[in-house]
This record gives structure tokens, C-alpha cells and sequence, in this order.
């Protein structure tokens, strides 16, 4: 028998005057993309690490071939670390917070995001991809980690 692997994640919050933004993933499992199940949810631009990344390159990389904008790494700020656990996937995700980027966002992998929208922070859509969920609460409770 395989013994399973825990992967490692990125979630990537760009913020402007109070809003967020996040992406509709696809309704169908197929094309959602997500090893945690994410399809149908609202989500911030992110996904698995490659080998070779480093932990700036792959958040930046992520958010240009999903929202095609291009942030600037030395921007980015760690402001969530947690275990995403679902049945048959478990990853750490590093959630981070863009504070400088070029571009304004469009759909890059229309099989995966249907849509990029700016939401209030305080005025959050459902349903919620749970790790962007979590890394949001955690951002605005100014705390890294909670082990849930």
C-alpha cells in the first residue's frame, strides 16, 4: 500500500480599499481543480507548490496563470499557515497577502475559474472554498494559525 503525502499549498489575498478578490471555481468536480474539493466555491488565486518553487515564486505564479496579474514578490506577506484535511488529500497551506501587483484580473483557465469578482471583506460570498475561508478569518483576526 502507498503511503499518502501531505502537499503544500498556497492562497494568495489581493486586497484594495476593503475589497478581496476572489474567483468562482467551476461547478463541475472535474474541472474545479482542487484535490480539497473546492468546486462551486468562491476562492482566492492559489494552488499547489511546484518542485523547484520557492515560497514567493509559486504564489506569484499561481495568481499570473490564474488571474493574470503579476505580483510583486517582495510584497508578499505570510499571513495564514494551516492543514487542509479532506478524506483523500491533506496539504499545508501558506496563505498570503499581495500588497502591490500589475494587472486587473481576467480568467486565465476558464475550466477552472468562471469568474473573478471584488468582494467586501465584510460582505464575503457563499459558499466558500474552506481554506480560503480560513485564511481570510485569520488574516482579519490578525493570527497565523489556529490548529482546527
Amino acid at each position: 500500500m502507498e503511503k499518502k503525502r501531505v502537499g503544500a499549498g498556497c492562497g494568495v489575498m489581493l486586497v484594495k480599499d476593503g475589497t478581496v478578490l476572489l474567483g468562482h471555481r467551476h461547478a463541475d468536480p472535474e474541472k474545479a481543480g482542487s484535490e480539497l474539493h473546492g468546486e462551486g466555491t468562491w476562492t482566492v488565486p492559489g494552488g499547489k507548490f511546484d518542485f523547484g518553487d520557492s515560497l514567493t515564486g509559486g504564489p506569484c505564479r499561481e495568481v499570473m496563470e490564474e488571474a493574470g496579474i503579476e505580483v510583486d514578490p517582495s510584497s508578499l506577506e505570510i499571513v495564514s499557515i494551516m492543514s487542509d484535511v479532506v478524506p483523500d488529500a491533506h496539504f499545508i497551506t501558506i496563505g498570503f497577502l499581495a500588497t502591490r501587483w500589475k494587472g486587473e484580473p481576467r480568467v486565465m483557465e476558464p475550466d477552472e475559474i468562471t469568474e473573478w469578482r471584488w468582494f467586501p471583506l465584510t460582505d464575503l460570498p457563499s459558499p466558500m472554498f474552506p481554506p480560503t475561508a480560513r485564511v481570510i478569518r485569520n488574516y482579519l483576526a490578525k493570527r497565523l494559525f489556529v490548529d482546527e
